[in-house]
Parts: C-alpha cells; sequence; structure tokens
C-alpha cells in the first residue's frame, strides 16, 4: 500500500471533472479525496502502487472532453492516513478565483438525443445542458463559478433538477445551468413591431423563415440575424437593411454533409467544424457562385452549436445564413431590448428568451491551416481559456491595437486573451473594450502591476493605457506595433529566444514615426532591429487612400515612370504629391495589394478592410510565373517598381487579371524567402516568425512556409490566436514582461 499525492493544474471546474474522478476512482476501489486548490485540483489517494500508476495513466486518457489538464505532478509516499472512503473536500472561496473557467461550448451527444426523445422530460427543450455543454462564459458575473453568480439565479431549480445537481453519479452533478422546462428560462416569439405572438416561439420563427423572413435569434454570446440561403432576393434586402453591401456573410448549415453540398470539406475541417467548440470554418467553394453570400472563394460555415439551433433547423430546413446583428461597427447585440429597438426596420420576427447573456462574445472565425485552427478571430469555443507560460508572469494589463481589438492579462503561468472586441471606433465598442478587461480582472483576480500599449499616440486603446497608468499609478510601456506582431507569434508557439520576424500588414506606427507595415525584424521580447522593408507607397489624401484604392494604384503607376493619366482625378493626386499635400508614405503589404488590386481591374473602391486583398487571392489561377526582384536602401527594402513594371507589361500582352494575381503573389513569396535568408546571414538565425493581418492570405500561407523550410528554416505561424491585429496584445504581453523581468 502506497499514498499518492496528485496536483493537477488547466481546466478543471465546472466541467464535470470530479464525478469523472469519483466514478475512476471507484472502479480501482481507490480511498481518499480530491478538492480544489489555489492552482488546479489536488487530490490523495491510497491504494496498491499497480493501481495507483492505471489510476494516474487513465485520468488524461479518460477525462471529460472539456476538462483541459496542463499539468499533472504526482508524488508517492510509504506514509499512510488510512482513508477509509474517498470524498470530495469543499474548497475556500479564495482558492476558487484561481481556477480556470470553461468557455461555452455546444450541446453534447447525450443532451441531444435526450432533447429529441418524446418521453425525455427535456423533449425539445431549447436549454438542455449538463456538465458536459451548454453555457460558461457568456453567463458568469462572477466567481466562484456557481448558479448564484450566473444569468441562471433568476431560475431556482425545481425539485427534479435539484436532485440530479447533487447527485454525484448524475451527469448533471453540479452543472449550474442545469433546468428543465418547469423551471428554467424559456423562448418567446414577436413580429416585427415587437408584440408578443402566443404559441411556440420557435415553430413561428420557423415559419417567418420559410417565408423568406429575416428573423433576429438570440443564442449563446449575442444576437443573429437570419434568412434563407437559397432566396438571393432576401439576402440582399438583409445587405440592404443592415447596409452591409458587399461584406461575406456566415451560413449555419444543418450538418457538415450539407456543408459539403456547397464546399470542399476535408478531414481536418470537418473535425474542426464539427468540434465542441463550433467555430465558424471558412471553407473553400466548390465552384464560382453565391455571390450574395461571399464574392470569393471562401464561405464562411458553422453547424449548429445550441439546442435552440437544433430545433430551428427541424426537418426542413438544411442552411440559414446567421450573421451578427450589428449596426455601423457597433458591438454585437445581445440585449432583448437593445434588439427591439436598433433591429426596428431590419427583422421581421425575433426569437428571444429570458436568460440574460452577461458577456457578448461573437463566433469564432478561422481557416484549417496544418490541421489546425488559423484564426481570423479567436472568440466563442475558446475564450476564457489561457495560454501558458513556460516560467510566471508578472500581472500585465496589454491593451491591444484600434482594428480588430482584444486585450491580454496575465498571472502565474497564464495569459488570457479576450474574445473579439471589435474596431475601437465609437462609444459603444470602446465602453464594451473597458467593461471586458473590469470583467476578465474580476473573473481571475488580477491586479495590473504593469501597462502596455501601442506606440501609435491616436489609439482608443493606447488613451485608455495612458490615463489609467496616470489615474493608478502603475507603469506604462509602449510597444512598436510589428514588434508586438512577431513576439505574439513566438508566444503563439511558446518559443523563447531570437528569431527572424516577417510581419506584413497594413499599418503601425514605426519607431522612427513613419507607417510600417511590411517589415522584416530581427529580435526577441527584450528587443529588435529592423533589417528589411518595402519601399515606402505614396498615399494621396491619406486614409481615404485606404478606401479609394484607385489612388494607391496611381501612385505604383508614377513612382514606376509609367503613364497614370487614364486613373480618375490623377492631376490632383500628382499636384497633391508634388506639393506634399496629405500625401503620407506607407510600406504597408496591405496598401501594396490594394494597389495592385486596383491596378489590374478588380477593385477600385472597398467597402470593408481587406477586401482588395481578398478578391486578389480569389481570382489567382495556377501559375508558377515570378517578375523581377530587386532591393534598395539602407535596409533591404523590396523595391517593388521592377515588378509593376513587369505586370504592366503582362497586361499591356493580354494577361488575365487571374495570371497576374498569382505572379504578384508568387513574387512576394520568393521576395519573402530572400529577405529572410539575407537577415539569417546577417544574424545566424533561422527561425522566422510570420505574423500580420497580410499572412491571412491563404495562398501566400500555402506556399511562402513551405518555401523557407526548403531553405533550412524553422517556421513559426499562428494557431492559437489570431495573426492579425487582434493577436497582438499577446505579443505586447510579453514583450512587457521581459522588459520589466529585472525590475
Amino acid at each position: 500500500m502506497q499514498r499518492l499525492r496528485i496536483h493537477i493544474q488547466g481546466i478543471v471546474q465546472g466541467v464535470g471533472f470530479r464525478p469523472f474522478v469519483h466514478k475512476l476512482v471507484q472502479s480501482h476501489g481507490l480511498k481518499g479525496y480530491i478538492k480544489n486548490s489555489s492552482s488546479g485540483v489536488e487530490m490523495e489517494l491510497e491504494g496498491e502502487r499497480e493501481t495507483l500508476e492505471h489510476f494516474v495513466q487513465e485520468l488524461p486518457e479518460k477525462a471529460p472532453k472539456l476538462a483541459v489538464i496542463e499539468r499533472l505532478s504526482c508524488s508517492y509516499s510509504d506514509e499512510l492516513c488510512g482513508f477509509e472512503d474517498f470524498r470530495i473536500l469543499e474548497s475556500k472561496t479564495e482558492a476558487l478565483r484561481n481556477t480556470l473557467i470553461s468557455p461555452d461550448i455546444c450541446i453534447c451527444d447525450d443532451c441531444l438525443r435526450e432533447m429529441r426523445d418524446k418521453k425525455d422530460r427535456r423533449y425539445a427543450y431549447p436549454f438542455i445542458n449538463c456538465t458536459n455543454c451548454g453555457p460558461r462564459f457568456t453567463i458568469i458575473k462572477d466567481i466562484p463559478y456557481d448558479r448564484a453568480k450566473t444569468s441562471m439565479s433568476e431560475f431556482p431549480m425545481c425539485p427534479d433538477c435539484e436532485r440530479e445537481y447533487s447527485d454525484i453519479e448524475d451527469r448533471r452533478y453540479h452543472a449550474q445551468p442545469d433546468c428543465c422546462p418547469d423551471c428554467g428560462p424559456e423562448v418567446f416569439y414577436l413580429d416585427a413591431e415587437g408584440k408578443r405572438l402566443e404559441g411556440d416561439g420557435i415553430e413561428l420563427a420557423r415559419e417567418k423563415l420559410r417565408a423568406g423572413g429575416i428573423v433576429a435569434i438570440k443564442g449563446l454570446g449575442g444576437i443573429h440575424l437570419a434568412c434563407r440561403v437559397d432566396d438571393e432576393k432576401i439576402v440582399r434586402e438583409l445587405r440592404r437593411r443592415k447596409q452591409r453591401d458587399e461584406k461575406p456573410f456566415a451560413i449555419m448549415c444543418r450538418d457538415a454533409e450539407c456543408a459539403k453540398q456547397l464546399c470542399h470539406v476535408s478531414a481536418e475541417e470537418q473535425r474542426i467544424l464539427e468540434s465542441f467548440r463550433r467555430p465558424i470554418v471558412l471553407l473553400r467553394k466548390k465552384q464560382r457562385g453565391m455571390e450574395h453570400i461571399s464574392g470569393n472563394d471562401y464561405v464562411g460555415v458553422m453547424l449548429p452549436y445550441t439546442p435552440l439551433h437544433y430545433l430551428l433547423f427541424g426537418e426542413d430546413i438544411d442552411m440559414l445564413v446567421m450573421t451578427s446583428a450589428n449596426l455601423s461597427d457597433k458591438p454585437m447585440m445581445f440585449k432583448n431590448d437593445e434588439a427591439l429597438e436598433e433591429l426596428q426596420g431590419i427583422a421581421d420576427g425575433y426569437l428571444l428568451h429570458n436568460r440574460e447573456i452577461q458577456t457578448r462574445c461573437d463566433d469564432s472565425l478561422c481557416w484549417v491551416l496544418d490541421g489546425r485552427e488559423y484564426f481570423a478571430r479567436r472568440s466563442r469555443g475558446y475564450v476564457p481559456f489561457p495560454i501558458s507560460s513556460a516560467k510566471p508572469l508578472r500581472q500585465i494589463l496589454a491593451c491591444g491595437a484600434e482594428q480588430k481589438a482584444s486585450f491580454c492579462l496575465s498571472r502565474g503561468s497564464y495569459v488570457f486573451p479576450s474574445q473579439h472586441i471589435g474596431d475601437l471606433k465609437n462609444l459603444e465598442t470602446f465602453s464594451n473594450y473597458a467593461q471586458q478587461i473590469r470583467h476578465f480582472q474580476r473573473m481571475f483576480d488580477i491586479c495590473p502591476e504593469v501597462l502596455v500599449c501601442d506606440l501609435h499616440p491616436d489609439y482608443m486603446s493606447t488613451e485608455y493605457a495612458a490615463e489609467r497608468a496616470e489615474d493608478e499609478n502603475i507603469k506604462l510601456i509602449r510597444v512598436q506595433h510589428h514588434h508586438a506582431h512577431m513576439a505574439s507569434c513566438m508566444a503563439d508557439n511558446s518559443f523563447d529566444g531570437k528569431a527572424i520576424g516577417l510581419v506584413w500588414d497594413g499599418t503601425g506606427l514605426g519607431t522612427d514615426g513613419s507607417i510600417w507595415g511590411a517589415e522584416c525584424l530581427i529580435g526577441d521580447y527584450r528587443s529588435f532591429e529592423r533589417f528589411g522593408s518595402i519601399l515606402p507607397i505614396p498615399l494621396p489624401g491619406g486614409d481615404r487612400a485606404m478606401k479609394e484604392i484607385q489612388r494607391v494604384a496611381w501612385s505604383l503607376l508614377q513612382a514606376s515612370g509609367l503613364d497614370a493619366s487614364h486613373i480618375e482625378n490623377a492631376g490632383t493626386y500628382k499636384m497633391m504629391l508634388e506639393n506634399g499635400l496629405n500625401c503620407p508614405e506607407s510600406s504597408g503589404m496591405g496598401r501594396l495589394f490594394d494597389g495592385v488590386s486596383a491596378l489590374v481591374g478588380i477593385k477600385q473602391k472597398c467597402s470593408y478592410e481587406g477586401q482588395a486583398a481578398v478578391l486578389l487571392e480569389a481570382v489567382a489561377e495556377d501559375d508558377e510565373g515570378v517578375y523581377p526582384i530587386s532591393f534598395t536602401g539602407d535596409i533591404l527594402r523590396f523595391d517593388w517598381r521592377d515588378m509593376i513594371r513587369a505586370m504592366v507589361s503582362d497586361m499591356d500582352s493580354g494577361a488575365a487579371a487571374g495570371r497576374i494575381a498569382a505572379r504578384f503573389m508568387n513574387t512576394l513569396v520568393e521576395m519573402a524567402v530572400l529577405q529572410c535568408k539575407a537577415a539569417r546571414e546577417y544574424s545566424g538565425l533561422d527561425t522566422a516568425a510570420l505574423s500580420g493581418g497580410s499572412f491571412q492570405n491563404m495562398y501566400i500561407m500555402s506556399r511562402l512556409p513551405k518555401r523557407l523550410e526548403a531553405e533550412g528554416f524553422r517556421v513559426l505561424r499562428h494557431h492559437r490566436v489570431s495573426c492579425n491585429d487582434e493577436g497582438l496584445s499577446l505579443g505586447q504581453l510579453m514583450i512587457a514582461n521581459a522588459k520589466t523581468e529585472d525590475i
């Protein structure tokens, strides 16, 4: 006989971990106890050494799917306590503040089966859940995570639910959202004027959708607008009402087989599509078309993830447009009264419920790259799961950037990236940003010792950090935008050393006061040097050139010594450049994509950020051609002028836009390889970290890493946070921690 002490760190609260351990202990005939500790779970067990070892082996193998065991340490002793049984010990409230919280997850197979069973007391109940599924993050008001501190506090459990909740042998043991039709929330349907209609709310919504209506549907983390996918007229009407002319819509399909009717779905894509996290997965269309849904090669597809969604599809609806209900860059709506007021004239009906959403959380959005998620947006299903660090971190708040805003908080060995917040363009989004920072601090009991923000003085996130640092007398560190991107990719891959950072995005303030955006950096968390970039591009009209991208095309032609007189307002742009009137220069890769897209006639004006680059990628054909590559300047700048001249020559020869697009992106891939090889020769480093929004281009990401690896590089790419500005706060935090380690 021996005594075994086990310490587990990870997500082990509110995920059915203790009932699982109880059953596993019983199956092995062991005795002892389990309790929550300040850093996870502690257990002590007594039994034969061989039995204890089998128990330890099965613990991670059979753990509930929502449990995440990050670290498991064991120590054996011959000194016995003489346990008589196995007990679950109560833990102190303060200890629970250091445990992790599960994200919201989709309905499990057991609950889905019960919901479809006419003999079950929860038949057709849209809030069915258990310890293995349902809401978590979006209903929590505070911790410890118990019913009294969630949205379910308004719904006292009936005797039957109470009995399940208290029975350790039951699947709903300590499931805080546990409820049934007798004691839980309810759904209801309102017409376009907000009048509540009698009858089955879900069936009324189904009728409206089948008839070609637009219905606002309240889900886990917010409200969606839904309509039929196969009715192009109503989809375009939704675009008109929502003032979303061209940006793609996501769709929800009944199942993966339904998605395969529209898109190519690999085994890896299907695995992530059907995972309990249920992100929107960007899938390639089987054929061109569906322009009313998406104007590019990809369609964002998700599967139902709540009981309500499954009931809504019924047996006769296969797919629906499912887009966030938000207006004019405001955050996703999540309150009933807000939807009824703001969606007047947009929604033809409202399927709502009376369980409050405490924290809005948009759908996650990703590609599948190398068998893993490659995020455009990390949110529902993943947040607030942390990223672990190999070494302890200070308590730091990293405030992120301006577009695709996010923040990160750290404590101990964990970094907690926030959910998608949005662009900090208006008071509503900024208020949500500040509120979520406070909520995360409260949930994880973090009091920042250091604040970190971007160099750009006009970002609202920078202003927030500066004001708070002054008010609370906290140290403030400002970090260069692209250094933060590079550090984010390094941290995403648990890399702690020096690397070559290839960072391609649209805009970021450089240390020299100019606009950077296609950078080759060399450095680590503490410091960096700018080794390479691209030739700066004049932007007539400044920010206007980011939407009216024919201005950028004019600059590319003019700088390359080519005729640009055919471009509208060419004379005005020339005057602005010659007189230095609002014509800043940018080395942004996003601007180069914009200019080339306009140059080859794909797009002249953009209706959303990144549209020109997305459409350029979409038209690319199979072509291995590469345009001339040359470099110039004190730092290794790609001189795109030779490329532009060759591109125009192709156009004059009648080459298709798709061929030119492919050759352009092939040229960028080869340019990047040459830049990294030169950086390796200079520094001796052979690790390359790829970050920045321009690396959301799957044409480039399917080629560049392979080319670098063929040249002997170790390539780091994102897989836990977004490569765009949303993931940048992770890099800020790691840089700040490195800079304050010795303080």
